[in-house]
């Protein structure tokens, strides 16, 4: 080989790599950019659904939904929650779509020779692979059938507390410790949601034997009355409350069982205020209550108590009141 040859060579090469450099950074660039395009408009449909609920609802931020229809937290929520995912479906997509496009630009007979080799070892990736392709599709349909979104209280059996992030793989959940909890999606059985629709307060009051029951609860359905009544707690209970009598009787004490329905995300601070306002007007009664030997807890109670649950603050919607429609003067009277 003569020095001519090499250096046509040398440069053949050099311009077929230097063709290959570009059109990989090409496909890169490109890759980016489609990303970016369809979070963005990922971002501003979630946008226009919550700031057309803001607007039907007269507020201007998401805080304010609390004193809404349940229905429009709910789709605030789940619209939020569905943008988080269809953004984690796109990066997945456009990097698997790239690699591709990048491996058979710099070696076109790889793709050939690696569909055959992927048709080989395809059963035992296949076995391998099922409990991904579980956890994205039962991640799906959890985020489609509205079970849970970001900010719900949940009971997803290995933990319970509140979500913080849905992907398509993996549910974050902080529990009352705040310990945060990566779920697999596949591994959820069954959700329990306490942040839909509405709670109930369940108040059980052991008073002794001998007291005059009737008294009792008369007094506590006054209490109840005047909790839902109050101005600053009526907004956050959605019915009257209920005196459903005595739950059980026992050789320690009578239990009295008391209901009240509430928003979800008001019930532990509408059942501490009417612990307390129970306490004041059982001690003007007179009534000593009697000394348990133990006390069980039961229900959801430490994860409900989690004050993080809340819907993130958003930056405030301008909303333009309506114009009140301009009537018509009548005409004046002629003499």
């Amino acid at each position: 080989m003569n020095l001519d040859t090499f250096w046509a060579d040398a440069m053949k090469f050099l311009w077929d790599a230097g063709w290959s450099i570009v059109g990989v950074i090409a496909i890169i660039v490109g890759a980016f950019f489609a990303a970016w395009i369809l979070r963005f408009v990922i971002r501003r449909v979630v946008a226009q659904i919550v700031s057309g609920v803001k607007k039907n609802a007269n507020v201007t931020d998401t805080q304010s939904l609390l004193a809404s229809p349940l229905a429009a937290v709910r789709l605030v929520q789940r619209t939020r929650t569905l943008g988080t995912v269809l953004s984690n479906i796109v990066n997945v997509t456009i990097v698997i779509i790239a690699a591709i496009m990048i491996v058979n630009l710099l070696a076109p007979t790889i793709i050939g020779s690696l569909a055959i080799l992927t048709a080989a070892i395809g059963a035992g990736l296949g076995f391998g692979a099922q409990n991904i392709v579980k956890d994205i599709l039962n991640g799906l349909f959890m985020v489609v059938e509205d079970q849970l979104g970001v900010g719900d209280v949940v009971d997803l059996g290995p933990a319970t507390g509140v979500v913080e992030t849905v992907g398509i793989r993996i549910t974050q959940v902080r529990d009352v410790n705040g310990t945060l909890w990566f779920v697999r999606n596949g591994e959820i059985l069954r959700v329990g949601n306490m942040s839909q629709g509405w709670s109930r307060v369940i108040i059980d009051l052991a008073i002794p034997y001998d007291a005059d029951v009737e008294a009792v609860q008369e007094r506590m359905l006054d209490t109840a009355n005047a909790l839902a009544h109050d101005p600053k707690w009526r907004s956050r209970v959605l019915e009257k409350p209920e005196m459903w009598g005595l739950e059980s009787i026992s050789g320690e004490a009578l239990v009295i069982r008391l209901v009240i329905k509430t928003r979800t995300s008001a019930k532990d601070d509408v059942a501490r205020e009417l612990r307390s306002r129970l306490k004041r007007a059982i001690d003007e009664m007179g009534v000593q209550l009697p000394s348990l030997n133990s006390i069980v807890l039961t229900g959801f109670e430490g994860a409900a108590s989690v004050t993080g649950s809340r819907p993130p603050r958003t930056h405030p919607t301008t909303v333009v009141p309506p114009k009140a429609p301009k009537t018509k003067r009548p005409p004046k009277a002629t003499p």
